[in-house]
């Protein structure tokens, strides 16, 4: 991946500490800079670029113009090329109306705020999960800090869309307790056009996950108007039945706090004015994997 960060260092966006939605038990959730899906529905769009960013937050700027002071640049608009992301901004901001997204960190370092939360881990039966961005696109350090982990007797998830060499996916296998693979369409033109990935390679990662002895669990997010049709969610459901490892399908209800962080990075909302989908609806889309004999979450 152009413009990746040397093997054994890499780049992160955050660290999310007792988080209960992206595997078992409390959990660490490092999310790993760089993505080569472009997901219009993307909560973290500021995962996408491996560049660092920096995102304004204009309700809190007081116009003091100590960004421009500090900035060789003149401070320019969010999304210019002009801005390298150098941080000066950032640091010298008195309202914190500017944020940096995106630094670099080697292994030892990241695993030493990692293990801060052991006892946690130990007592509610959580661990790390390692997510993005696309944590495959980083694959030395996402391999080095499993390697980590598993020599900690922390229990590993990694979160992932699936699109990486095969090769690189089930070298994994060994390291990670639990794969959180997301299906968004069967249907590899729809998907080419919503994510600018094809599904087909991504659907044979699946099921070569799986045929490994792979412990899965499978997202599906619920976009209305885009991935919430019967039709496709019937399709996922036939596709996910057939596979062993599968321990449950969990439907993720669309939701809008990626719009406010696309406008910080100066970009426009690709999705307009959409409502998350009721609570009815959902329900009647689990029925679609209940009904192949699926355990089914709403979020998670």
């Amino acid at each position: 991946m152009s413009g990746a960060p040397p093997a054994k260092r890499g780049r992160v966006f955050d660290v999310q500490r007792y988080s209960v939605h992206d595997g078992p038990g409390i959990r660490t959730t490092v999310f790993l800079k760089g993505c080569p899906a472009r997901c219009p529905w993307c909560h973290n769009p500021e995962s996408q670029s491996f560049a660092p960013e920096v995102l304004v937050v204009e309700t809190r700027c007081i116009s003091c113009g100590t960004c421009a002071r500090v900035c060789p640049r003149g401070a320019p608009p969010p999304g210019s090329s002009l801005c390298t992301a150098c941080g000066a901004c950032v640091e010298a901001c008195p309202a914190g109306a500017r944020q940096l997204a995106g630094r670099e960190i080697a292994v030892p370092e990241l695993m030493e705020e990692i293990l801060c939360d052991r006892i946690f881990y130990d007592e509610s039966g959580g661990g790390v999960t390692f997510s993005g961005g696309e944590p495959l696109a980083q694959p030395e350090f996402l391999a080095a800090l499993l390697a980590a982990c598993r020599a900690a007797s922390l229990h590993t998830a990694v979160d992932t869309c699936g699109f990486a060499p095969r090769p690189r996916l089930l070298a994994l296998v060994p390291l990670v307790d639990l794969f959180l693979f997301d299906v968004k369409l069967v249907d590899d033109a729809r998907h080419r056009a919503l994510t600018g990935l094809p599904a087909a390679p991504i659907l044979d990662n699946l099921r070569a996950l799986a045929a490994a002895g792979a412990r899965l669990w499978i997202r599906v997010p619920v976009i209305p108007g885009h991935t919430d049709a019967e039709a496709d969610l019937a399709a996922t459901a036939a596709l996910v039945a057939g596979l062993p490892g599968v321990g449950k399908v969990c439907l993720l209800p669309y939701h809008a706090t990626g719009v406010p962080k696309t406008s910080r990075l100066g970009r426009a909302n690709p999705l307009g004015e959409l409502t998350p989908p009721p609570a009815g609806r959902l329900q009647s889309l689990a029925a679609v994997f209940r009904e192949r004999g699926l355990a089914v979450q709403i979020g998670g």
